[in-house]
């Protein structure tokens, strides 16, 4: 980890801990959020929405952001412990080595809600219920509509998400899943782009240079900012991005939006950001002793340059 990574998330330790004492006399109630980074316009609308809704609500929160680093979220976790936080929530970075930290939670009583990506353990129990969309089913809707927009035809290039995270992983799987019903349709490259713009623009561009590169038909982006760089990318290679090479990206973000209206982003499929009012409706619920749903599903959509007008654009929350 960088001197300076480690520093801001330790100051940021060391400042929550410090309202412990403020919080207890207050008697408001008190959720720990341990978010993964800021690596996205995506991630930046949900940690906008938690604490809005959080603020909304007169709940005291205690929100560390782990600069996606998985042992920066496991130190805030434990830290949630000591600061005797009523319930626990958090976005996990990717979805294995949570079961010891869980087990410490649990075994402190603090209830626990997973937002966005879910984790995996051998006990379910550790956990009260996962908040989030089916990424699978984001993969095969990108899937269906390349089908269908080349008519079955082309040369796709991959840019995959956070290696072991749980978008990466269940993106690629439902993507791959309605391809193999396409057999005219094939993954020449596919590579992690690590869900970001800078990232994602990189990749492309060694996508784009490869023995491949002049045959590249379709780009599939695991997230929109990855997309955007790729867009960048793919310009600046000479070609046109939205017309001789189709782009499909997921996450519905705004700027994703601004490229539809451009003509250069094809399709992106919606997974909303903003899970605040569902986050907290969870938490108010467990804190008063009430059984919650295990799994509860966002509601989202999915959108083509075709429907971007002005109006659209402009009405985008995210």
């Amino acid at each position: 980890m960088r001197a300076t990574t480690f520093a801001a998330f330790a100051f940021a330790l060391l400042t929550a801990c410090s309202k412990e004492s403020d919080t207890a006399a207050t008697g408001a109630l008190r959720v720990g959020f341990s978010q993964i980074g800021a690596e996205s316009g995506w991630r930046a609308a949900n940690t906008a929405s938690i604490k809005a809704e959080a603020k909304k609500r007169g709940i005291d929160l205690v929100f560390l952001e782990a600069g996606g680093k998985q042992e920066n979220q496991i130190r805030a976790l434990r830290s949630f412990i000591q600061q005797r936080v009523d319930v626990i929530a958090f976005s996990p970075v990717v979805e294995t080595g949570w079961q010891p930290v869980l087990e410490e939670i649990k075994q402190a009583g603090i209830p626990v809600v997973l937002t966005d990506r879910a984790v995996a353990v051998t006990d379910e129990s550790l956990y009260e219920c996962f908040i989030g969309s089916d990424f699978v089913e984001e993969g095969r809707r990108a899937a269906r509509w390349l089908a269908e927009a080349t008519k079955g035809q082309g040369v796709v290039v991959e840019l995959q998400g956070t290696p072991g995270s749980a978008p990466a992983i269940d993106r690629k799987k439902g993507f791959e899943e309605v391809l193999a019903q396409h057999p005219g349709l094939k993954i020449a490259k596919s590579q992690s782009g690590d869900f970001t713009r800078a990232k994602g623009k990189e990749v492309m561009e060694a996508f784009l240079r490869s023995p491949e590169g002049p045959s590249i038909t379709a780009l599939y982006a695991h997230n929109d900012d990855m997309a955007l760089g790729a867009i960048q990318a793919i310009q600046e290679a000479g070609r046109k991005p939205g017309t001789d090479l189709v782009v499909v990206s997921i996450d519905g973000v705004k700027d994703a939006f601004v490229a539809m209206k451009e003509g250069t982003l094809n399709c992106s499929v919606e997974c909303n950001p903003l899970l605040g009012p569902q986050l907290f409706d969870v938490v108010e619920k467990l804190h008063r002793g009430e059984t919650v749903a295990r799994r509860i599903q966002t509601e989202e959509g999915m959108f083509t340059r075709e429907q971007v007008t002005d109006a659209v654009l402009a009405g985008r929350q995210y």
